[in-house]
């Protein structure tokens, strides 16, 4: 049995999707969530200040004794691959489980991928699953309005702003016949995407994909094992945090979100 617990990290709420994915799979395994709302959204930055914040925010989860790691972060498991793979702490981001999944979707249309600008610009989901499944079409879109509307609180399937954003996103992907929710925060709004997807496309989580690949990772080093406590760190306010956090896991984590300092981005 091996307590120490799983380190999570994102830009903001969006990881929340992939921790709610880990306590389904694993209720008892420890928790260290971290937020870095001082610094979101992710999508917008160059892979330079990418590159510089994937490595502050792997040390600062690193530190809080963790025994693997989840990237639950779209645009830097697209953008800092190597960065992931190079950290002595077993590591995960969301890229590859989510290609395997997307592989293994039923049906011959349009793969799809609705991710931050930052990820759809890397082309790394694209590239891998074109040559995941060669000869099916790809359909990258970047979606910058999404991660800003959810961490401002436009969550509701009826939010007229959300509704807006997600009928122009998903316009190109009428006919896919599988789409990649490629960034964690899009399962919040998962409701609103699939109103304008077609009824029999298969949605594939990022978030759960992650999730899976965690505790695959964790039975196959024997490292499971802990208590179910759940710590929570992020660099913005942490009573707005938990109150968008609360509202989003069904359960009041107030008194358990610590924050820490914004982290500057010298290049």
């Amino acid at each position: 049995m091996d307590p120490r617990p799983i380190g999570v990290f994102d830009s903001g709420l969006g990881g929340l999707t992939a921790l709610l994915e880990l306590r389904r799979l694993m209720p008892e395994e420890n928790i260290v969530y971290f937020g870095d709302t001082g610094r979101l959204p992710y999508g917008e930055k160059t892979l330079a200040q990418l590159r510089v914040m994937a490595g502050q925010d792997l040390r600062l989860i690193a530190q809080q004794g963790v025994k693997a790691i989840l990237v639950a972060c779209g645009t830097l498991s697209s953008n800092t691959p190597e960065q992931l793979d190079a950290f002595p702490i077993p590591c995960t981001g969301v890229l590859r489980p989510s290609i395997r999944a997307m592989a293994e979707a039923p049906g011959d249309g349009a793969l799809g991928i609705l991710a931050t600008p930052a990820t759809i610009r890397s082309g790394a989901f694209a590239r891998a699953l074109r040559e995941a499944c060669p000869g099916r079409e790809i359909v990258p879109v970047p979606c910058p309005r999404l991660v800003p509307l959810i961490e401002t609180g436009h969550t509701g399937a009826e939010d007229p702003l959300l509704l807006e954003a997600a009928e122009e996103y998903t316009a190109p992907l009428r006919n896919a016949s599988a789409v990649l929710l490629g960034c964690t925060h899009y399962g919040i709004v998962e409701r609103a995407l699939r109103r304008f997807l077609p009824e029999d496309a298969a949605l594939v989580s990022a978030a759960a994909c992650g999730a899976k690949a965690v505790a695959e990772l964790l039975d196959r080093e024997g490292l499971r094992g802990g208590s179910g406590e759940e710590t929570y760190l992020v660099s913005g306010d942490p009573e707005t945090f938990a109150a968008s956090a609360s509202l989003l896991l069904g359960r009041s984590i107030a008194g358990r979100v610590r924050g820490v300092p914004v982290m500057r981005i010298e290049l």
